[in-house]
């Protein structure tokens, strides 16, 4: 089922079930493309599905309107709006998702329109990420984006929601405060940022106990290897690979969200560190980029980003892209990159001739053990040529876990 952060408080709850359980969410995808619709766009509603799918989130049709851009009203225009009303009925769905990020004017306009709880991608997402996170760093991360994500969307309702307080300044002159009848809304946004500044204070705690971990590895002359790429593409099955680790392998979106750093050790005694990290996704919600800044760290102060594709997916070039402007965004763009083609077994091989054409790629399958050795050959290589201030250098004392 969806988070209760998402399903908290909509407009139409879905019905239970006659035997007292509830029903599962229902919902019709929204997307606007330039020209007819007919097509385009299909990919990125593909992933809108896959999205609600990881979320508990029935999807019972699509709407597409082709049109230059979004109405700044109802982000449909009128009458396309109206016929999402009657597919709503007739579809007995509970909410529309739109693929795009929403103005809260928009989302009041749309709500207004169809009468259903309507949430955009951004929302979405930040409702997976907080049905994922495990420990209390990601669970304050994912929080803080939710409510940097919510504060500006914050709405009242009826004519009390309105009511401003006169008062006076001391000494009776001037404007005053908000007397008893300040707004209930101002309070509630009061609120909201007073958590978020409480947030953002536990995670620079975290941050400053990671970096002094990063330190204390970079003064022990331990290289970094941080595994990043788009979501699902395998990282943490590969991460299982290499170290032996456990950690959580499934074929759902954003299945890691807490970072999980492992030691490697090679044959010849080179000791490093493996991070798995969470996975990107086209039009990546910025409050969560913020609010993960500090686990992103991860992957801006590695020595190496593993940067694993999953190679049977028929959009691998756009995801390869995809994940490449994420690092630029958060400062890892000059961070030295071995690409991985994981999910061999199971891509094509005229697809996978096209991906090996990546400067440096290395073909491997976490699931069958395909290329492991190729792959942690090319990490040993890279490791040792890295320029790094620190230095690589082989270690044959003290290492855990082996590669």
């Amino acid at each position: 089922m969806p988070g209760t952060w998402l399903t908290g408080a909509p407009i139409g709850a879905p019905a239970g079930t006659d035997d007292g359980r509830p029903r599962q969410w229902r919902a019709v995808l929204l997307g606007i493309t330039a020209g007819d619709g007919s097509a385009a766009g299909t990919d990125s509603l593909d992933e809108l599905e896959r999205l609600a799918a990881t979320d508990g989130i029935a999807v019972t049709d699509r709407v597409v309107q082709g049109r230059e851009r979004p109405d700044p009203a109802t982000y449909l225009g009128s009458g396309k709006a109206r016929e999402l009303a009657e597919l709503i009925g007739a579809r007995h769905a509970d909410l529309v998702i739109a693929d795009g990020e929403l103005t809260p004017a928009q989302v009041r306009g749309l709500e207004d329109a169809v009468g259903v709880r309507v949430v955009d991608r951004t929302g979405l997402i930040l409702d997976i990420f907080g049905e994922h996170a495990r420990s209390a760093e990601g669970r304050a991360q994912v929080e803080l984006a939710q409510l940097a994500y919510e504060l500006p969307r914050l709405r009242g309702h009826g004519r009390e929601m309105s009511r401003i307080g006169g008062g006076r300044m001391a000494g009776g002159a001037g404007m005053g405060v908000r007397g008893r009848g300040e707004m209930r809304l101002e309070i509630q946004r009061r609120h909201v940022r007073r958590r978020m500044r409480t947030l953002r204070e536990q995670v620079r705690r975290t941050a400053r106990r990671r970096e002094v971990t990063r330190r204390r590895r970079s003064r022990d002359r331990v290289p970094s290897v941080a595994i990043t790429g788009y979501t699902n593409a395998g990282k943490s099955a590969l991460l299982n690979r290499l170290t032996g680790a456990d950690a959580e392998v499934a074929d759902v979106l954003f299945a890691t969200l807490d970072p999980l750093v492992r030691q490697v050790r090679t044959p010849d005694g080179l000791t490093y560190t493996l991070t798995d990290t969470v996975g990107f996704v086209r039009h990546l919600p910025h409050q969560l980029v913020d609010a993960f800044r500090s686990t992103l760290e991860e992957v801006t102060q590695a020595d190496l980003v593993l940067h694993v594709v999953d190679a049977s997916s028929p959009e691998a070039s756009e995801h390869i892209a995809t994940v490449r402007g994420v690092l630029r965004d958060i400062g890892a763009r000059d961070v030295p990159e071995l690409l991985a083609l994981n999910k061999a077994d199971l891509a094509d091989a005229e697809s996978l001739a096209v991906l090996r054409r990546q400067p440096g790629a290395v073909v491997v399958s976490a699931r069958t053990g395909e290329g492991l050795d190729g792959l942690r050959e090319a990490l040993r290589a890279r490791l040792e040529t890295l320029p790094r201030p620190s230095g690589a250098r082989s270690d044959t004392s003290g290492a855990k876990g082996s590669a």
